[in-house]
C-alpha cells in the first residue's frame, strides 16, 4: 500500500471509545464532589439546635468560601479579557504554524516511500486497466447508438 504508515488510535476497551469512558470519569468525579457536599451540609445540620453557634459558624465559613471563589472568578475573567487585548497573539498562531510543521516533518521521516521499480509497476498496471475499461466502453457506446439509430428509423 505504497508504504504509507498509518498511526494506531487510542486503545478501546470493548465496545467503548476511549471519549466515553473519560466522560464517565469526569461524571463520577462530579458526583462524589456532590455526595461530599451533602454530607457535609447534613453533618453541619445535624448538630440540633443546641449548638445554634457552631452553625452560624459553618454557615460563616461556606459564605466565606463562596466570596473568595466569587472573587477568584472575577479576576480570572480580568486576566483572560486582558490576554485577549494583548498584540502577541500573532505570536502565538506563527509559534502554531511552526510547531506543526516540525511535526509535518518528523511524520515525513517515517513514511516508507515506494521504490522506483514499485512506481514503474503501479503505473504501467493503472495504463492498461485505463486502456482496457475506456475500449469496453467505446463498443458499449458504439452498440448503444446504433440500437438507438436502428430503433428510431
Amino acid at each position: 500500500m505504497l508504504g504509507v504508515r498509518i498511526p494506531p488510535g487510542l486503545p478501546k476497551i470493548g465496545n467503548i471509545k476511549p471519549v466515553k469512558i473519560m466522560a464517565r470519569i469526569q461524571r463520577k468525579k462530579k458526583q462524589r464532589a456532590k455526595k461530599k457536599k451533602q454530607q457535609s451540609a447534613e453533618g453541619v445540620a445535624s448538630l440540633g439546635p443546641g449548638n445554634d453557634a457552631v452553625a452560624k459558624k459553618a454557615e460563616l465559613l461556606t459564605g466565606s468560601v463562596k466570596s473568595i471563589k466569587a472573587k477568584a472568578y472575577s479576576s480570572r475573567q480580568k486576566s483572560l479579557t486582558r490576554k485577549k487585548a494583548e498584540p502577541g497573539k500573532l505570536k502565538g498562531y506563527i509559534d502554531k504554524g511552526l510547531q506543526f510543521l516540525r511535526e509535518v516533518k518528523v511524520e515525513l521521516k517515517k513514511v516508507v516511500w515506494p521504490s522506483r521499480k514499485q512506481t514503474i509497476g503501479s503505473t504501467v498496471v493503472v495504463l492498461i486497466l485505463v486502456m482496457i475499461i475506456s475500449v469496453f466502453l467505446g463498443m458499449v457506446d458504439i452498440g448503444l447508438s446504433s440500437l438507438i439509430r436502428v430503433v428510431l428509423k
